[in-house]
């Protein structure tokens, strides 16, 4: 599903100069379904059998990510991208995407790309609504070493999406991505400019043993690269040693 920001709504009601495609259509993770009725931790410790031993759940993913002391004065949080997966643990899934929808980076699930999801997740996002820019963040788990795949799946994001056109200016945006050192146990870093934008955006991920950190930064004075690498270093430190 595909939903307007609070920053895209801004900019609509204001008239505001269009700045990103991370705030003209931001995509959230549909709920996951309600937990069957049971003692929050007798149904948490029945999901974390098998397969899902030891793996995170969405609950305390939820707990891992940046607070709202973290960003800058003037980002609020948006309660309509906020979502994660409770206490319970999805069913994992791999799909072929022979031709990725390179248009889903725009949109702060964006690790949807891959065609693989985990088995839990939590997520978030802070919006200034003067400036209309946006911090998103999400960290899915995976079993085994599926978030090894995942991770080197999005390290190849450029070459399968080396540009793609904006759906709101109906402009070229130009993909660009590097590795990012020291951050995790791998990391990438990918920014999305084009000349119909004012600044640009920024996405970073990184892994932390079976879990995928995924940042979604946007800016309307700097590519959002800066503020990108920064969360992302807070979720990993706050990964470290439980992920």
């Amino acid at each position: 599903m595909r939903q307007i920001s609070s920053a895209a709504r801004l900019l609509t009601v204001a008239a505001l100069p269009l700045a990103l495609t991370a705030c003209s259509f931001t995509a959230a993770k549909a709920a996951p379904k309600a937990a069957p009725k049971a003692a929050g931790s007798k149904a948490a410790a029945a999901a974390a059998g098998g397969p899902n031993k030891g793996l995170l759940t969405g609950r305390q993913l939820k707990a891992l990510l940046a607070p709202a002391s973290f960003f800058a004065p003037g980002f609020t949080a948006d309660p309509e991208l906020a979502r994660d997966t409770g206490d319970t643990y999805q069913l994992p899934a791999t799909a072929d995407v022979p031709t990725p929808d390179c248009t889903k980076l725009g949109g702060t699930s964006w690790t949807e790309i891959t065609g693989i999801t985990g088995v839990s997740f939590a997520q978030d996002a802070y919006v200034n609504k003067d400036s209309s820019e946006e911090f998103a963040q999400e960290v899915d788990v995976y079993r085994d070493t599926t978030a090894t795949t995942v991770l080197d799946a999005l390290g190849k994001i450029s070459m399968a999406c080396p540009s793609y056109t904006d759906g709101a200016t109906h402009a070229k945006v130009t993909i660009a991505e590097k590795p990012l050192a020291g951050v995790g146990d791998g990391a990438w870093v990918i920014t999305e400019t084009s000349s119909a934008w004012q600044g640009g955006t920024t996405l970073v991920a990184a892994r932390v043993g079976t879990s995928v950190v995924t940042v979604l930064v946007s800016s309307g004075t700097d590519n959002g690269a800066a503020g990108g690498t920064k969360l992302a270093k807070q979720l990993v430190s706050s990964l470290k040693g439980r992920a």
